[in-house]
């Protein structure tokens, strides 16, 4: 009893980090909700999205490829949105001793494994403070967000043409936020701008959503030439000056 007496400030505050990040994220529902209404997604679809995809860059970059190619961009749209998705299964390397045993747990973990989740959970300073942290947040921000999304598609009905309100550059706005703080060194900006020049380049030749495949091609040809390159006997890559 003592021990949990000890514990219980630490499982507090891993529960109240985890629904202080799930309501700050949870507002970004309400874009998405909205911008998926007005690019033509019924109420049923966009509800289904996330509830279903439950990950926002993905679902955002669904919503983008198909209002642009329509039912033809489909296949692109879901392989854009596998791609960005695939990071939270990397994530399952990490969670899946902090998760525990039990395919229930699992199953539902892994569907609520995003980068929110993750990031309180590895947050904390013990393993079952790593869960609380874990499931406060995942519980709190899929129900905050598919509430905000709710509330997003129900207010799209009434905001007309979705120019009038800027909405048309939510998605773009959205992958700027999520590439800015990741550009602090010079390897990553060389990528962002060699995917940024295929996209240019490809944009008028193939169709909607093959230019974002490719720009995602850039990165992980990337990734595979730098596994490939020599390493030193410290163990650091030749030539990084480190």
């Amino acid at each position: 009893m003592a021990s949990d007496g000890f514990r219980a400030p630490e499982l507090r505050r891993a529960r109240a980090q985890g629904l202080q990040v799930a309501l700050a994220v949870s507002l970004y529902g309400v874009s998405f909700g909205a911008l998926a209404v007005a690019l033509g997604f019924s109420l049923g679809q966009t509800m289904v999205l996330s509830l279903v995809m439950f990950s926002g860059a993905s679902q955002f970059a669904f919503i983008g490829v198909v209002a642009t190619g329509g039912l033809a961009a489909v296949p692109a749209a879901i392989a854009t949105a596998g791609l960005l998705g695939a990071r939270n299964s990397l994530y399952s390397i990490t969670m899946s001793p902090i998760i525990g045993k039990g395919f229930f747990r699992r199953a539902l973990a892994a569907h609520l494994t995003v980068d929110e989740s993750t990031a309180v959970s590895t947050a904390q300073d013990t393993r079952l403070g790593a869960q609380h942290g874990f499931w406060a947040t995942a519980f709190w921000l899929y129900l905050g967000w598919n509430v905000s999304t709710l509330v997003g598609a129900l207010a799209g009905d009434a905001l007309g043409d979705v120019k009038t309100w800027g909405l048309d550059a939510v998605a773009a706005a959205a992958f700027l936020a999520l590439l800015w703080p990741r550009l602090v060194s010079l390897e990553p900006v060389a990528v962002a701008i060699g995917a940024a020049a295929v996209t240019a380049v490809l944009i008028p030749v193939v169709p909607a959503g093959v230019p974002v495949l490719c720009a995602a091609g850039v990165g992980i040809v990337t990734a595979s030439v730098r596994g490939l390159r020599p390493k030193s006997h410290t163990g650091d890559v030749v030539g990084d000056g480190k």
